[in-house]
């Protein structure tokens, strides 16, 4: 990304403690408003933590197992053994070499 892109993005967005109403505009305000109206309306405090997809579904909470990771290593081994079969074990089904 260009830094002019991403200066012309940003170039709007006044940190809220930059922006003060005497500071910037001598009193009067007015170009501020939509600023203001825009740092209002955000969330204050810390952001809430949320925990999706596999972990939460099946490591975290009342419903805890582990069961998937021993599904992920029972079929990495079905996979890995068929591998080794189709690729070696095969030819040694009826004679030994």
């Amino acid at each position: 990304m260009q830094p002019s892109l991403v200066r012309r993005q940003l170039g709007n967005l006044i940190p809220p403690k930059i922006a003060t109403l005497k500071l910037v505009s001598a009193g009067s305000g007015e170009g501020l408003a939509p600023l203001v109206n825009f740092y209002s309306r955000l969330p204050k405090g810390p952001a809430p933590s949320q925990v999706g997809g596999i972990k939460a579904k099946y490591f975290s909470g009342k419903n805890a197992s582990a069961a998937p990771a021993v599904w992920v290593i029972l079929g990495l081994f079905a996979l890995g053994y068929t591998i080794d079969y189709q690729m070696h074990l095969k030819h040694h089904k009826n004679h030994a070499h």
